[in-house]
């Protein structure tokens, strides 16, 4: 008998390749599969460990989700400090739960929320070159504001998507879309939420924003992107330094949108 467990971590991605295991590269998977099966003794065969999705080299973590079946039932409080204790400093386990097998941390998944933070100082600070990306002209934040209701829907994101992206349909649904000022830190402060993003999408889309908001793009030049579908017209990628996942929403969690995305467009 198996005992599944689903986790929530967060972990900073300066030094990970990524979230998704790669041969000969140090990624979160990567990680975690090793602590996990050497709490376990080394199983054969060996426990495999099920992400949310993926994140990209440099991308942080602020609450993802992941899951695997253990062969021992062990609690979830001491489960937390086992895996805790073992892991190394650049990522932390902030919950565990044991959950039914029929869970899985992929594609029961419902919505996610992004985080993008971006310094507006002149030069880069040294102590946020591996937190934030940086724009050091000036915005006019009521213009980025304006065209993120552009976001808001069911579109085609096509001109967003980076090449290699394996998804289906570039059809995607954003719940939420906003920004704020953070004057104590002198950062821009993105926020999105939707039913799912494709690759490099959310830092596509920033890129967009503070164009539009710096004066060199429309103010609603995204609807213009999404009817021409060419990703070159979007230009830049902003840094993944600034980008966190924030939260992974399962069904039942957020009763305003409880469907998850169809397998179609995973």
């Amino acid at each position: 008998m198996v005992y599944r467990y689903k986790i929530t971590m967060a972990y900073d991605g300066t030094d990970f390749y990524g979230f998704q295991r790669q041969p000969h590269k140090r990624t979160v998977e990567g990680t975690l599969t090793k602590i996990v099966n050497k709490m376990a003794k080394n199983p054969d065969p060996a426990i495999k460990v099920y992400g949310s999705g993926r994140t990209d080299a440099g991308v942080h973590a602020l609450g993802q989700v992941a899951h695997f079946d253990f062969p021992f039932d062990i609690a979830e409080k001491n489960m937390l400090r086992g895996l805790n204790s073992m892991l190394p400093l650049d990522v932390q386990i902030l919950k565990v739960e044991k959950v039914s097998s029929d869970f899985h941390a992929r594609y029961d998944v419902s919505g996610k929320r992004y985080l993008y933070r971006m310094d507006m100082g002149e030069f880069r600070n040294p102590f946020k070159r591996r937190y934030t990306a940086q724009w050091r002209f000036p915005v006019d934040i009521d213009k980025i504001n304006i065209a993120l209701k552009d976001l808001i829907g069911e579109h085609d994101f096509t001109s967003f998507v980076a090449s290699g992206s394996s998804a289906r349909t570039n059809v995607r649904t954003i719940y939420e879309a906003k920004c704020h000022i953070d004057e104590k830190e002198n950062e821009l402060v993105f926020e999105f939420y939707g039913n799912g993003f494709l690759y490099n999408m959310v830092r596509i889309m920033v890129g967009v924003l503070v164009e539009i908001g710096s004066g060199s793009r429309d103010v609603h030049d995204i609807q213009r992107l999404y009817k021409v579908k060419d990703r070159t017209q979007a230009r830049r990628t902003v840094p993944a330094s600034g980008l966190y996942l924030k939260h992974v929403y399962y069904e039942g969690e957020d009763p305003e949108h409880p469907t998850k995305l169809p397998h179609h467009q995973r």
